[in-house]
């Protein structure tokens, strides 16, 4: 994985720092989730590439954002309970970010920068926008808000096959 990428500081919902480069060697799955938007239930697609791909070599990692629609507007406590109850989420959850405009998570400025969506845009339009980073280039591939999890099977696979 790139520097950049390795080195940018995140704080998971318990409060821990944590850098990518954390997991090094790791294919990830870096999405902005919320807990009240229609694309909640991907959380439970999420939470089945983790359980599926993780001992291959697969870190999803969300990030709750609540820049969409005001769509999650609980503090760190009421997202990983949400998150636990509802979709059984055992992947790492980091605090609340914002993922465009001038507060724009540092993270998420790198990605973008990486893969910029339709037409060069690098804004975020909706959360669950997906990005798969590949461990050994740091080459990034978005994916849209109403991509399902279980579409990305085949580009995590390929990752993990080299």
């Amino acid at each position: 994985m790139a520097d950049t990428l390795k080195n940018i500081r995140c704080v998971t919902l318990k409060g821990e720092q944590k850098v990518l480069g954390d997991f090094p060697g790791k294919a990830l799955l870096v999405v902005n989730t919320a807990s009240q938007c229609g694309f909640t239930p991907q959380y439970k697609g999420l939470e089945q590439l983790w359980k599926q791909y993780r001992e291959r070599g697969l870190v999803v990692l969300g990030f709750p954002c609540n820049q969409f629609g005001k769509q999650e507007p609980g503090d760190a406590l009421d997202i990983a309970q949400f998150c636990e109850r509802n979709f059984g989420v055992s992947f790492p959850l980091f605090r609340k970010i914002e993922v465009n405009g001038p507060d724009a998570h540092p993270l998420f400025v790198e990605l973008k920068k990486r893969a910029p969506g339709i037409l060069g845009t690098q804004r975020i339009k909706w959360n669950f926008t997906k990005f798969l980073v590949d461990p050994a280039s740091g080459k990034v591939t978005r994916y849209a808000p109403n991509t399902k999890p279980e579409a990305l099977k085949a580009s995590i696979e390929s990752l993990l096959s080299r």
